[in-house]
């Protein structure tokens, strides 16, 4: 695969239901390249389009792990009778203590007796069981490839500038979050820690963004973020106070406006060294 595929693969996971159309505008190719680039990767096995249940919402609020020891004569058919079971959403071989893990989507805890004591148990060769309880899905396999695309957040009190950034970073494919001041980015970065922050000086004061880069250099978990400011100060009455021997705690600095070329430059620039 190459970037054009990562990017195609990247906005269906968003949205399964993106037409070739809406995917070509946002990546600045050809319908028919994407069409032929989504034959092949469909063809290859690389993707898979299928809708996704979501299992509490359907009424099955009891999810489990089983780990499972097996003996080894008996691997391959207690395998052949999990897979049988449309309780099972995953079976995995593992290394280790157990020989394989369920995953198992159940209505109830009753459900889960029955299941342990009814089906379950019945499958020879399985010597021990243990049951963990999943008391949530923070991520999901169907999330995995989105961590592939960069993401940027933008800080600025600017709604036009957000918007405007946003479209112009997301048709390179980059994923996009805001804030509309410093403390609201370093929530957000705490929350969701993004691969670069754009960010703006003249927010909630007239220093709010060079105070949210002291906050983010200081926090152990961001120290290491990039940040890229862009700002119309140098061309307010407050350049003065900008505070020009101490730009170790920024990246780069981006007078508005900026041309969309040099800011998708600068910001693949910080993304590499990053």
């Amino acid at each position: 695969m190459d970037e054009t595929d990562r990017r195609i693969i990247n906005l269906l996971c968003e949205n399964g239901r993106r037409s070739n159309v809406d995917i070509a505008r946002r990546l600045g190719v050809s319908e028919g390249t994407v069409r032929k680039r989504l034959d092949q990767l469909l063809e290859d096995g690389v993707l898979e389009i299928k809708g996704v249940v979501d299992p509490v919402k359907a009424g099955y609020e009891t999810r489990v792990l089983i780990f499972l020891t097996i003996e080894l004569p008996h691997m391959q058919e207690a395998e052949e009778l999990l897979h049988r079971m449309p309780e099972i959403s995953s079976i995995y071989w593992v290394t280790g203590e157990h020989d394989l893990v369920i995953d198992v989507i159940l209505r109830s805890d009753d459900h889960l007796r029955s299941f342990l004591t009814e089906r379950l148990n019945r499958i020879p060769g399985i010597i021990r069981t243990e049951t963990s309880h999943v008391l949530r899905v923070q991520k999901k396999p169907v999330d995995w490839t989105r961590n592939a695309t960069p993401h940027i957040l933008i800080v600025d009190d600017d709604p036009d500038f957000v918007e405007t950034t946003r479209m112009v970073l997301e048709r390179e494919g980059y994923e996009i979050s805001g804030a509309r001041n410093g403390d609201e980015a370093l929530e957000t970065m705490v929350a969701n820690p993004p691969d670069l922050v754009i960010l703006d000086i003249m927010m909630d004061g007239i220093l709010d963004g060079w105070d949210a880069s002291w906050r983010i250099r200081s926090n152990p978990q961001l120290h290491d973020t990039p940040i890229l400011v862009v700002s119309s100060i140098t061309a307010s009455d407050y350049l003065s106070m900008f505070p020009t021997d101490e730009d170790h705690l920024i990246d780069n600095f981006l007078s508005k406006p900026v041309a969309p070329e040099k800011l998708l430059a600068e910001v693949d620039r910080l993304l590499r060294r990053a």
